[in-house]
């Protein structure tokens, strides 16, 4: 098996879900998909009549990242590469056979993400250097503030004008087009982040000894509903997320962290790509 992915479902809007299946097997015929449904109910069993897809019903919310884990350890030794997917994205058929060769021809790459859009074509900005507290807490409580914007525009790697295949140390958990021998050194999603910070952590630790790269020769679409600004339990899990993805890596004090953004920072400054 050379190509699989995993969807995790909680309580999504199955019109959209069902978009987001049909773009996965429509872009690759020899693709396995998981759907891996952390609802209280299984709504989402109507839409995985295919072969093509294992549904895995939990019953209760794992998490994001532990749910994924569940499809991960099943494919880790039999598929070459795994996709992590998210329930609101939809895409072309070009997608996959696209960023498939792109790795195929980039055995030092371990994890890829594509140009990611919203529905109406605008650009999401999800290429980030690793965040340090201030970021996170200025996205989130203080974006209002303009004096505030030029942390937001580093941060997001806006600089880069996001046109050109780049190393970028965070890539988003919408999309993971992941090199299953990179998760074999690296581990997989750390289960004792519930949501949020799991794709940080996930980026963080391939980059160690794999590239992340940005692909933007292909582009998906996703809602992004930034769920956290709408609810209240959403954001205590976001917070929680962050505390936990801080404690284990370092507050305000964490040198790989200065020493991996400085690395990006100066690879565009020798390039004058700012």
């Amino acid at each position: 098996m050379n190509l699989t992915a995993s969807i995790v479902v909680y309580k999504n809007d199955l019109h959209i879900l069902e978009n987001t299946i049909n773009s996965c097997l429509k872009s690759y015929h020899d693709i396995h998909l998981y759907v891996i449904d952390n609802s209280p109910e299984d709504h989402a069993r109507v839409l995985c009549k295919d072969p093509r897809i294992s549904y895995i019903f939990n019953g209760r919310n794992l998490g994001f990242g532990a749910a994924h884990n569940i499809a991960l350890r099943e494919v880790l030794h039999t598929s070459t590469y795994h996709i992590v997917v998210n329930p609101d994205v939809y895409f072309n058929e070009e997608v996959i056979p696209e960023m498939h060769k792109f790795m195929e021809t980039n055995p030092d790459i371990g994890l890829s993400m594509p140009k990611v859009l919203y529905p109406n074509g605008a650009l999401q900005h999800l290429c980030k250097l690793l965040p340090k507290p201030h970021n996170l807490i200025y996205r989130r409580f203080l974006s209002f503030y303009k004096a505030f914007e030029k942390y937001d525009h580093l941060y997001e790697m806006r600089f880069t004008g996001y046109d050109q295949v780049m190393d970028v140390p965070f890539l988003s958990g919408c999309f993971m087009f992941l090199r299953t021998a990179s998760l074999k050194n690296t581990g997989l999603f750390d289960e004792k982040i519930f949501l949020y910070t799991e794709d940080i952590d996930l980026s963080r630790r391939i980059h160690r000894s794999y590239r992340t790269v940005f692909f933007p020769k292909v582009s998906i679409f996703h809602y992004h509903e930034k769920g956290s600004y709408k609810k209240l339990h959403l954001l205590l899990y976001n917070i929680q997320s962050a505390v936990n993805y801080f404690n284990k890596w370092g507050w305000f004090i964490d040198k790989e962290r200065d020493q991996i953004n400085k690395k990006i920072l100066l690879n565009y400054l020798a390039n004058d790509r700012f």
